[in-house]
């Protein structure tokens, strides 16, 4: 068996053991845990690691970095139509045309100088991407979001102010916390605020995020391996 053989093999268990993954849990916690979507994290990883995960039928995937998703996401997207691209890192401003210009989702709305200047390139381009904005649950000054006391505000004056389509809210639990309480404050900030979508779970706890009422899952390590 060839290398590249031996590598379609390993995606396709990974894959099959996190669906399967999901389906336990959406049994487990109920009809509440009905909706969850599997967004497949290929940061770091090239394109030649990521087309068999697309050969598989996946097609939502999420990238850290607008620049190394432009050296690989073009071309992969022109090979495998219908792929929802997700930016799931932080976007600085210099980069908001890139980013608008290739994703289909922005996931890491943190600020108001970036609403202005997503609202000013969609406006500029006629391409009206859903956002999520992104809240800092841990209040942990290394990590980018809005702080949970802001959040419901920030999500007004996006919409309001910038005409904005704030699709739901995103967050990153603290590392080695239990996720559980960050995940039902998410979900309360989102009743609060009007949005019915929730990101959040990474491959260490999505089961936990799916009963607490997640809409995307961000998988990658459980997929790809190890970076």
């Amino acid at each position: 068996m060839s290398a590249n053989e031996v590598q379609r093999e390993q995606i396709s268990e990974r894959l099959e053991e996190i669906r399967t993954r999901m389906e336990k849990a959406r049994h487990l916690y109920g009809t509440h845990a009905a909706g969850a979507e599997l967004v497949a994290v290929s940061k770091t990883f090239p394109a030649d690691a990521i087309r068999p995960l697309l050969a598989l039928g996946q097609r939502v995937f999420g990238e850290n970095r607008v620049g190394e998703s432009l050296q690989k996401w073009p071309d992969l997207k022109r090979d495998f139509p219908g792929v929802e691209l997700y930016l799931i890192g932080p976007l600085q401003t210099n980069k908001v045309a890139d980013a608008v210009a290739l994703f289909d989702v922005i996931q890491t709305l943190d600020r108001e100088k970036l609403a202005r200047y997503l609202a000013r390139e969609m406006e500029r381009t006629g391409r009206v991407l859903p956002c999520f904005v992104q809240v800092n649950v841990g209040r942990e000054p290394q990590k980018s979001g809005v702080d949970p006391d802001e959040a419901v505000a920030f999500v007004q004056l996006c919409r309001k102010t910038y005409g904005l389509k704030i699709a739901g809210l995103m967050c990153i639990p603290p590392r080695g916390e239990n996720p559980g309480p960050y995940f039902a404050m998410l979900g309360q900030l989102a009743q609060q605020a009007g949005v019915d979508q929730l990101s959040m779970g990474m491959s260490a706890d999505f089961e936990i995020a799916i009963g607490m009422g997640a809409t995307h899952i961000r998988v990658g390590t459980a997929l790809f391996g190890d970076r």
